[in-house]
């Protein structure tokens, strides 16, 4: 499907939208937050169809279920409001929940802060809340797992979102977000989830595919856009995310994980653990430094260029 003006506007409203308000709390405690309303319902999907045997199919028709929620009412309210005034304002305003722009800078901000202060309690909470893996107390990996979280949220939450409501408006950025929210529920390769999550996990990897590209071009344009203040690297960005993203256990996350970390001069991903258990995951940039909290905040300036140039991006696309 073509993008056109409709699509475009919509998707520029919800970023701006998000980057200037994100998603206030009084609203949030009034009507809560779409992506909750979906994840109840992948929640009761999961624990009513998540069980005896067929769990590929069962998994397959919870993904259809999902997505049948997300489609219908966003459609519904596209044709319902396309005929008025502004309707392509009205409908990017319905879209900007489905951003997560403000709050990510948010979160990894309160990593930033106390790692800066050499807080390593405050910096290990705040981390925990974006990452899952365990946290020693040493400023290198704090940095790491946040700017990991950084750069593959920046795809999956701002970049892919934004894609796909350019592609189809409302209706497709409500079936990105489903999906998303699918994956992170239900798409990991625990005992549980390992066959009712498949199809879920495959179809996460498909619709990122654009977006992990794209993110990774975002940042090595946006390093090339502070080479004047003296944070030059779009030649690494660019070199490292071609040498190394395939190597991340993702297909995806490795290209605005390794931009990012040729951008910065450091390395990223790496041996890990989770709840104990090591995992060797391989380094991107594996002949760099490691990162501390100066790079963190050199990451999230990094990371706002890369917003910019993204709606810069819609802005241009719209003049067209």
């Amino acid at each position: 499907m073509p993008m056109s003006h409709e699509t475009l506007t919509i998707a520029l409203t919800a970023l701006l939208a998000d980057a200037a308000f994100g998603w206030p709390q009084a609203l949030y405690r009034r009507v809560s937050h779409p992506v909750v309303w979906i994840g109840r319902l992948i929640g009761a999907l999961d624990r009513r169809w998540n069980k005896g045997g067929h769990r590929i199919l069962r998994g397959g028709l919870a993904v259809l279920v999902v997505l049948l929620a997300a489609i219908l009412p966003a459609w519904a309210l596209t044709a319902l409001l396309r005929p008025l005034p502004m309707s392509e304002l009205l409908l990017g305003l319905l879209a900007w929940p489905f951003v997560a722009s403000r709050s990510l800078h948010d979160h990894v901000t309160a990593v930033a802060r106390p790692l800066a202060a050499d807080d390593m309690a405050g910096a290990k909470q705040a981390a925990a809340m974006i990452v899952g893996r365990d946290l020693p107390d040493d400023p290198a990996p704090i940095a790491r797992a946040a700017l990991e979280s950084l750069a593959e949220n920046t795809s999956d939450g701002i970049t892919a979102p934004v894609i796909w409501a350019a592609i189809a408006g409302l209706p497709g950025i409500a079936a990105y977000k489903a999906i998303n929210t699918l994956d992170s529920m239900i798409g990991h390769r625990s005992p549980r989830h390992l066959l009712f999550g498949r199809i879920a996990a495959r179809l996460d990897d498909v619709v990122n595919i654009p977006a992990s590209r794209l993110t990774g071009l975002l940042f090595v344009a946006a390093a090339w856009a502070a080479a004047w203040s003296g944070q030059a690297g779009a030649r690494q960005a660019w070199r490292v995310m071609r040498r190394d993203a395939g190597k991340h256990r993702s297909p995806n996350a490795g290209w605005p994980e390794a931009a990012m970390a040729g951008a910065l001069g450091i390395r990223l991903s790496g041996p890990r653990s989770y709840q104990g258990r090591p995992t060797d995951e391989p380094w991107l940039n594996a002949e760099a430094r490691d990162p501390g909290a100066a790079d963190l905040l050199a990451g999230l300036a990094l990371y706002r260029r890369s917003m910019a140039l993204l709606a810069l991006l819609l802005a241009v696309l719209l003049t067209l």
